[in-house]
């Protein structure tokens, strides 16, 4: 296993600890709104320290992108941040809590996401869902894992058998007309349609063959860097809503088995 893949492991693990304490008594959360419908607890902010305090100790001039604290500069070996403009050759991208709103109420669908990108490519991803103790990992070219076992996409090759996953465009409010007539195409055209709430964890999925496909519009970086390369390593298909391999930037995501893929693109359209 690359070295790098296990501090993610290292570092998601702690984090899924420090979740797991906090699940014990809920009653005792400090909850704050960041905007409509997108909560922040303590909990998210700890965990999020775990994670970097761990990435930092292994590799100080890594930069780190978190949903929390936002973008942070590697330092030098002098100590010092390093210079603004210069090109990132690795920075980490993580998401503490994916699924907090789940969270707080005590819903068991949530998970730790960690991915690492090298030159603009994701090399390596970490899914972590510490309520079920499983552990979704992938690397560029070494295939998708969960805990020690392989896993691939399913071999649905007809949307009208898929069973897709997808998430409420809710920080995106301008955009559920859309969304409601994907919505409507893909419930006509599928076998079932499901939300559960953590996109990261939705993607785990698609790549373990517990769903066939999966969209949703307005998420972040990290809520997708590192299921996206867990379904690629799995065999699947990745892209925005063209196709394209864009979705980082636009936050617009499709995924799916090979041949449900093209088929997922046309009802989305």
């Amino acid at each position: 296993m690359h070295p790098m893949l296990n501090i993610a492991i290292k570092a998601a693990r702690r984090a899924g600890s420090i979740i797991n304490r906090a699940a014990l008594d809920r009653t005792k959360l400090e909850i704050r709104a960041k905007r409509a419908n997108d909560f922040v607890t303590q909990v998210d902010k700890a965990a999020e320290a775990a994670v970097i305090d761990i990435i930092r100790q292994a590799y100080p001039d890594h930069d780190i992108l978190g949903e929390e604290s936002g973008a942070l500069e590697g330092r030098n070996a002098d100590g010092k941040n390093g210079a603004q403009g210069k090109k990132v050759e690795y920075r980490w991208i993580i998401d503490p809590l994916d699924g907090t709103t789940n969270f707080i109420h005590g819903f068991p669908q949530y998970c730790v996401s960690i991915a690492l990108q090298h030159r603009g490519a994701i090399e390596h991803g970490v899914i972590y869902d510490p309520g079920k103790n499983e552990l979704f990992t992938a690397s560029r070219g070494r295939g998708a894992f969960l805990d020690d076992r392989r896993i691939r996409v399913t071999r649905c090759v007809n949307l009208k058998d898929a069973l897709v996953g997808t998430g409420f465009p809710f920080k995106e409010m301008s955009r559920l007309d859309l969304y409601f007539r994907q919505l409507r195409e893909v419930m006509k055209n599928s076998s079932g349609v499901r939300r559960a709430g953590a996109a990261a964890l939705d993607l785990a999925y698609v790549a373990a063959g517990r769903m066939d496909a999966f969209w949703e519009l307005g998420l972040a970086p990290w809520d997708m860097a590192a299921g996206a390369l867990m379904i690629q390593e799995a065999g699947g298909l990745v892209g925005d809503l063209s196709g394209d391999a864009g979705y980082l930037e636009s936050g617009d995501i499709a995924a799916a088995t090979p041949k449900v893929f093209a088929q997922l693109l046309a009802a989305l359209r």
